[in-house]
C-alpha cells in the first residue's frame, strides 16, 4: 500500500532507519484491532483517529477506535488499546472544524449530519510515531505525533474559513448510555484547558484528567453541558451564556474553541494524568515545552528507530515490513501509567507514588505471558525490571492482595483466566532479569496462587481441579492454573525456596485431572469427580468447559509437561498423528460464529487466538521437528500479510506480533519460565539481535526461499547442533546460529530423545 503524503500535503515522509519499515495500518482492518495513530514505545499517549465509537453491543470491530473500511473520522482521541478483543478508552476526543460547527458527531451514513468528516486513505500518512490525514469535509490537514505523556497535533486550516477545535468529553470506545459518570472542563486564565472524566467502563470508576494548550490565542469559546435527562441540576453558576463559562461540570460536556481565520497552522498539545488536573499540567509543563511539531515528530521517529534497532534484519521488503511492524506492535504495551512526579492510580483507586521505577499498566496477561513478555525479557531486560516492579506494586495496593489479571491505568477488569502475572515474573527471573525485590515478588506470586475466592481456587487447591458445576470453563482453568503453578515452582527452586517449589511443583501435575483417556481430550470434571456429560469436543465459548476454545485446541495446553502429554496420548507416533489431525481437519469457520475471538483457522488450529500459539512447535517434543517447520510455513503464509487485514485475529497487545518475531527468528518460548526455546525455522535470511555490552546473537539461513522450506543442518557458533532447543544463556552470550535449508525434510535431525526440549516428565540431567 502507498504511504506517501498527497501532493502538496504538509508533513513530508521521513525516511531511513528501522522505523521506516513499520506500517501501523497492518491490523487496522478485519479482526486485528490495532490503531494507526501516533505513540512511542510503551507510551502513555496513543493519539489516533476514531472512525466510530458505537454502542457496546455493536462495538467489537472498533475495539481500537478505527476500522480501515470506514470512510469518516469523528475525531482524534488520546488513549487506545492495541489489538484487544474487548475495549474502553478513547479519552479526550479532539476535532478540528473549518466553518460552521455542529455539536453532535452525526451519522457516518449521512455526511454533514454532524461534526465527523469524510476522509480518503490516499491522504493518510501512517508511520511509527506519526499520523496525518486530510479531513475532506473541512479541507483541514491534521497531523499527529506523540511523546511519552504528550499528544501533539498540527492542524492546517483552509484560508478564508474560520477555524475551530471541538473537544468532546462524551464519546468513549465501547460506549453506552450512562458510561460517563461525571466530567469537568475548565479554561484557565493563560488559555490552558483542563478537565477530568470518570467512566463506568471495563475498569469501573476510572478517572482520567488532561491539560491542553493551543499555539494561538482563542478569539472566543463555549463550554457546553449537553445533558437533557437530569431532573435536578442544582443552581446555575456564574455566567449567563456558554461563552461566559470558565468551567463546567456534568456528564455530557463539549468545548468549542474559536480561532478566526488563521494564516498559519494551529498546534495543540495535550497531556493526560490518571490522578488529577494539577499533575496533567505538570506533565505538560515538563514534557511539552515549546511549539515545534516537526521537532517532536523527529524525536518520536528517533525513539522508534532506537527501540527497533535492537534487531537488524535482512529480508525482502515485504518481510521487513511484517517483521518491524510486529516488533513495533510488541512494543506498545504495557503502557506508562504514571505522572512526572511518580504518582499513579492503583487497583484500590488510591494515589500511590513510584520511587526509583516507572509504573506501567495495560496488562493483557492471559495473552502476553506467552511470547510478548518473554520477548521483552530477551530484548529489553531493563524495561522488564520496571514491568515486574509495577506488577508487585499493583499487588501490594490490591484490595484482594493479588497480582493483576487484566489491568489498565492501574485498575483491574477481571477479564480472562489464570494468574499469568506469575509466569511473567518467573520467566524474567529465570532468564536473569534482576533489579526487583525477588522475595516481594515471590510473596505476591504465592498470594495470587492461593487466593481462594479467585476463579474457584478454593476447590482447585482442595480437589486438584476446578469443578465445572461450581465454576465455568473448568477445564481451561485447571490447565492454566497448573502451568502457572509450575512457573512459580521454577522461580522458587531458583531462589532456594524448596518448600514452596515442592508445593507448587506438585500442583503443576494437576493437568492430569483434566485428561480423559477414554475420549482422548482434556475435559472438565464435576465436584464428584466425574466428567461432565454430554461431551462435544467441538463445543466452544462461555458455558463450555473451555475459555475461548474447544477440546481440540485446549487438549495441547500442558506447556510445562509436553513429555507427559505425549505419554498419555500414546507415544510419539500417536501424538504426531493427533497433531496432524488437528491441522488437517476440515472445519467450517462458521462453527465459531458466536465466538468472535476464534479466528485464523487451519483445521481446528486457531492462530487468531492464543491457546493455539505453541501448538506448531509441539512436533519438536515428539521427534518430528520437520513437521514443526512445515506447519510454521503454513501459518506464516496464511496468517500474516503486509496489508490492513494482515492479522488473522486480535493482536492482543502484541502477542500475535511477538509470535511472529520469535518465529521469524527461528525459535519460540513454548514454556515461559524455562530457560529453553524450541527451535523452528527462520523466515529471514539474517537477523542480528543486539544484546548490550557489545554482544550480538546472529541468526542466518541459506538458501532461504520457498523452494527450501526445511532445515537440513544447524550450527551454533560453527559447531553442529543436533538438538531442537536453545538455552537462553546461549543467546545472550552472543554468537551465531546458522540454518542450512533444503527442499526436502530430514526426519533424522532432532528426532532423538536427547535432542528434544525438556519437559516436566523427562528432566534432562
Amino acid at each position: 500500500m502507498t504511504m506517501a503524503a498527497p501532493a502538496g500535503a504538509q508533513g513530508a515522509t521521513l525516511t531511513g532507519g528501522h522505523a521506516a519499515a513499520v506500517d501501523p495500518r497492518i491490523g487496522t482492518g478485519g479482526d486485528g484491532h490495532t490503531f494507526p495513530g501516533a505513540t512511542v514505545p510503551f507510551g502513555m499517549i496513543q493519539l489516533s483517529p476514531d472512525t466510530a465509537m458505537p454502542d457496546v453491543k455493536h462495538a467489537y470491530k472498533w475495539a481500537a477506535g478505527y476500522q480501515y473500511a470506514d470512510t469518516s473520522i469523528m475525531g482524534f482521541s488520546h488513549t487506545h488499546f492495541s489489538g484487544s478483543g474487548h475495549s474502553d478508552l478513547g479519552d479526550v476526543l479532539v476535532m478540528p472544524i473549518a466553518g460552521a460547527v455542529k455539536l453532535e458527531p452525526g451519522d457516518p451514513a449521512r455526511p454533514g449530519s454532524g461534526y465527523r468528516s469524510r476522509f480518503s486513505h490516499d491522504s493518510e500518512v501512517v508511520q511509527a510515531g506519526y499520523y496525518a490525514v486530510t479531513l475532506s469535509d473541512y479541507g483541514v490537514r491534521a497531523e499527529l505525533t506523540a511523546g511519552r505523556r504528550i499528544g501533539w497535533h498540527r492542524y492546517t486550516f483552509p484560508a478564508g474559513k474560520p477555524a475551530h477545535v471541538l473537544l468532546d468529553l462524551r464519546p468513549s470506545i465501547y460506549d453506552y448510555a450512562g458510561k460517563v459518570l461525571w466530567s469537568s472542563l475548565r479554561v484557565h486564565g493563560d488559555g490552558t484547558v483542563t478537565g477530568c472524566r470518570t467512566t463506568r467502563g471495563w475498569a469501573p470508576g476510572r478517572e482520567l484528567c488532561f491539560a491542553l494548550r493551543f499555539s494561538q490565542p482563542m478569539t472566543s469559546r463555549q463550554l457546553l453541558n449537553r445533558e437533557t435527562d437530569v431532573t435536578y441540576k442544582g443552581f446555575k453558576g456564574p455566567g449567563n451564556q456558554a461563552e461566559d463559562h470558565d468551567a463546567q461540570n456534568g456528564r455530557a460536556l463539549v468545548g468549542v474553541f474559536d480561532f478566526g481565520k488563521l494564516k498559519r497552522p494551529l498546534e495543540v498539545k495535550v497531556a493526560i494524568s490518571p490522578v488529577n488536573e494539577a499533575n496533567a499540567i505538570a506533565n505538560l509543563d515538563q514534557e511539552g515545552a515549546g511549539w515545534d511539531f516537526d521537532a517532536r515528530r523527529a524525536e518520536a521517529k528517533v525513539t522508534w528507530d532506537k527501540a527497533l534497532a535492537v534487531v537488524d534484519v535482512d529480508a525482502p521488503a515485504s518481510t521487513r515490513t511484517l517483521f518491524y511492524t510486529a516488533l513495533y506492535h510488541a512494543m506498545l504495551s504495557p503502557t506508562l501509567s504514571m505522572d512526572v512526579n511518580g504518582d499513579y492510580r492503583g487497583p484500590d483507586h488510591a494515589v500511590h507514588r513510584a520511587r526509583g521505577f516507572d509504573f506501567y499498566s495495560t496488562w493483557s496477561l492471559w495473552d502476553v505471558y506467552r511470547a510478548q513478555q518473554p520477548l521483552m525479557a530477551l530484548l529489553n531486560p531493563g524495561r522488564s525490571t520496571d514491568f515486574i516492579r509495577s506488577l508487585i506494586a499493583a499487588q501490594q495496593a490490591s484490595p484482594f492482595g493479588i497480582l493483576p489479571v487484566w489491568a489498565y491505568q492501574g485498575l483491574e477488569t477481571w477479564c480472562m483466566i489464570g494468574y499469568h502475572a506469575v509466569p511473567v515474573i518467573a520467566d524474567a527471573y529465570i532468564k536473569g532479569v534482576r533489579g526487583f525485590d525477588a522475595d516481594a515478588a515471590m510473596r505476591a506470586m504465592v498470594a495470587s496462587a492461593t487466593y481462594a475466592p479467585y476463579g474457584d481456587l478454593a476447590d482447585y487447591m482442595k480437589l486438584g481441579y476446578v469443578p465445572i458445576d461450581k465454576e465455568p470453563e473448568g477445564a481451561s482453568k485447571t490447565l492454566e492454573y497448573a502451568y502457572d503453578d509450575w512457573s512459580l515452582a521454577q522461580m522458587a527452586k531458583a531462589m532456594g525456596k524448596h518448600d514452596v517449589a515442592a508445593t507448587f511443583g506438585k500442583r503443576a501435575a494437576n493437568w492430569r485431572h483434566a485428561w480423559d483417556a477414554k475420549t482422548g481430550f482434556m475435559r472438565a470434571r464435576l465436584a464428584d469427580g466425574s466428567f461432565r456429560e454430554p461431551f462435544n469436543p467441538e463445543a466452544a465459548g462461555y458455558g463450555s468447559d473451555y475459555t475461548e476454545g474447544n477440546a481440540w485446541q485446549y487438549s495441547w495446553y500442558v506447556p510445562q509437561d509436553v513429555a507427559g502429554l505425549v505419554q498419555v496420548m500414546g507415544g510419539d507416533a500417536k501424538f504426531i498423528a493427533r497433531l496432524d489431525a488437528l491441522f488437517d481437519a476440515k472445519v467450517d469457520a462458521s462453527h465459531f460464529k458466536n465466538v468472535e475471538d476464534i479466528t485464523g483457522l487451519i483445521g481446528w488450529y486457531a492462530h487468531g487466538n492464543e491457546p493455539s500459539h505453541h501448538i506448531a512447535y509441539l512436533y519438536d517434543y515428539a521427534g518430528a521437528p520437520w513437521k514443526t517447520q512445515q506447519r510454521l510455513k503454513q501459518i506464516m503464509d496464511s496468517q500474516y500479510a503486509p496489508r490492513p487485514d494482515g492479522l488473522s485475529g486480535n493482536d492482543d497487545l502484541g502477542q500475535m506480533s511477538a509470535w511472529y518475531v520469535f518465529s521469524a527468528l527461528g525459535f519460540y518460548p513454548v514454556t515461559p519460565a524455562s530457560d529453553e526455546y524450541a527451535i523452528g525455522r527462520p523466515f529471514v535470511s539474517r537477523a542480528a539481535i543486539h544484546l548490550g555490552g557489545g554482544r550480538t546473537f546472529t541468526v542466518s539461513a541459506s538458501p532461504l526461499d520457498d523452494a527450501h522450506p526445511y532445515v537440513g543442518a544447524v550450527t551454533l557458533n560453527g559447531k553442529p547442533l543436533q538438538r531442537t532447543y536453545l538455552h537462553h544463556a546461549e543467546i545472550v552470550a552472543g554468537g551465531e546460529l546458522h540454518f542450512s535449508m533444503q527442499a526436502r525434510p530430514d526426519p533424522q535431525w532432532g528426532a532423538a530423545m536427547a535432542a528434544r526440549p525438556a519437559a516436566m516428565s523427562s528432566y534432562r540431567p
